[in-house]
């Protein structure tokens, strides 16, 4: 009889990466955050509304639909203009060839409203009649969470990067540093990864960086015009070469800087040289937001969660209250990978949840950790890990992640992750960034971790 082959080594590999990013001003933004600010009006009157709302836009005009069920009075046409004006969008002529038009205005939009109340069909199956801990999913599906250890906020570098060099955008143009720049852009990044025999990844340097970035007409457009209010001395807008010279300053190397790689330095120490720079690589893009493309609420999602790693079940999340767990386990799902790899349990992980509609209970659990865990524990482990630390029913999510407060809007643009935690007005943000501590399984073998699962709660909160 033959021998066993030995188990082949795993090999390290080089390979690359990309990811894109988009400014709040893009037109499908826009959309999320205009159903963010309808889903955090109602949830400021009424913490238990149930919301489903969508909005698309072209050319002057704004539209939100869905089914919303609420106690709170709602203003649709203050809410809608209320966050065209926020974005920066004040301006619309009514001709392509404008190039005073910016694509859309608070003002003069029209705003149209298509809103029905949730189906009793759904209402009755999902949450009438239940305690908040029973309450089922509002929807079946699968949701994905993903973390890294590549960066100190645990994601994906080209996303981190792509993401930050949007929002340095935006910064630059309301801080009046850039102010020739206008709402919509796209960012996208390419990296050079080094995958380690153990299933690590490590950036090792960007290869490429592509900014197409709305701007007002180089070298004709003055200030006191182009930003409203404006009262200071008059300027006119740079030309295209001093433009994007202003850009790699100011938005790609300061985004990089701030920016912290594993090893504790900036990611700016992987630009250089080598990288290849596209800024505005079609010339010019004067004629942007909704006058330039149509947007929808929830076509930005792989923007929304980890730029193309990991895996996505295809839900959206904006316009969602918590019931809808598209949105609510996607958020849990994250905490708990990036629980796992901020406790040293792996490098890399990723989470997946399933759920019936009207079931509380997810239907599974999977977690894959690339070769990475550490420690001796295997993925079955940190699995039963996850199932004692962790309530993944609805309304226990509801609960531990504070999602019944209105602070959504904030959520809408730059990514719904990786994103710093904060209280504000005893409003807890993005709380779903701040991992849980596991280090105290770091010792433990398999013996253990399933003696401390049988002795939980596990069977109250999940499947078997």
């Amino acid at each position: 009889m033959a021998e066993p082959a030995q188990k082949k080594a795993k090999a390290t590999r080089t390979f690359l990466f990309s990811s894109e990013s988009v400014n709040e001003g893009h037109p499908d933004k826009l959309c999320d955050q205009v159903s963010d600010a309808v889903l955090d009006a109602c949830l400021r009157e009424d913490p238990k509304s149930k919301v489903a709302c969508e909005t698309c836009t072209k050319d002057n005009m704004v539209m939100v639909a869905g089914e919303i069920t609420t106690q709170a009075k709602l203003d649709y046409d203050k809410i809608v203009r209320g966050v065209v004006l926020q974005i920066g969008f004040d301006s619309y002529v009514d001709d392509l060839s404008s190039v005073d038009s910016k694509g859309l205005c608070d003002k003069t939009c029209e705003v149209l409203v298509r809103i029905n109340k949730q189906s009793p069909d759904i209402a009755g199956g999902v949450h009438v009649g239940k305690d908040d801990m029973d309450v089922g999913a509002g929807d079946q599906g699968i949701m994905f969470g993903y973390a890294s250890d590549e960066t100190s906020d645990c994601m994906p570098l080209t996303h981190s990067m792509a993401t930050r060099l949007g929002k340095t955008l935006t910064d630059v143009r309301k801080s009046g540093e850039c102010w020739w720049l206008r709402p919509d852009g796209k960012t996208q990044v390419t990296i050079e990864y080094l995958q380690h025999a153990d299933g690590s990844v490590e950036p090792k340097k960007i290869h490429t960086v592509v900014i197409s970035t709305q701007h007002a007409e180089p070298l004709k457009a003055v200030r006191s015009k182009e930003c409203a209010g404006y009262k200071g001395p008059e300027m006119t807008a740079p030309s295209m070469e001093a433009m994007n010279k202003e850009i790699e300053e100011k938005v790609i190397r300061r985004t990089l800087q701030n920016i912290t790689l594993k090893n504790g330095q900036p990611a700016l120490t992987l630009y250089g040289s080598h990288t290849h720079l596209h800024i505005n690589p079609s010339g010019k893009f004067i004629i942007g937001g909704p006058q330039g493309d149509a947007g929808l609420t929830g076509r930005k999602i792989i923007i929304d969660t980890y730029g193309g790693w990991g895996a996505h079940g295809g839900g959206a999340f904006s316009g969602k209250d918590p019931t809808k767990v598209d949105r609510s386990a996607a958020y849990i799902c994250r905490q708990m990978a990036k629980s796992v790899v901020t406790s040293g349990l792996s490098a890399r992980c990723l989470v997946q949840l399933s759920y019936a509609i009207g079931v509380a209970k997810p239907l599974s659990l999977f977690v894959e950790t690339y070769g990475t865990e550490k420690h001796g524990l295997d993925v079955d482990d940190i699995t039963n890990i996850l199932k004692v630390e962790f309530d993944c029913r609805p309304g226990a999510i509801a609960v531990s992640l504070a999602l019944r407060e209105p602070k959504y809007q904030e959520t809408a643009a730059y990514c719904h992750f990786g994103r710093e935690p904060y209280t504000k007005e005893r409003r807890k943000y993005f709380e779903w960034e701040n991992a849980m501590d596991l280090k105290k399984y770091q010792t433990m073998k398999t013996e253990q971790v399933s003696a401390a699962l049988k002795a939980s709660n596990y069977l109250t909160k999940w499947v078997d």
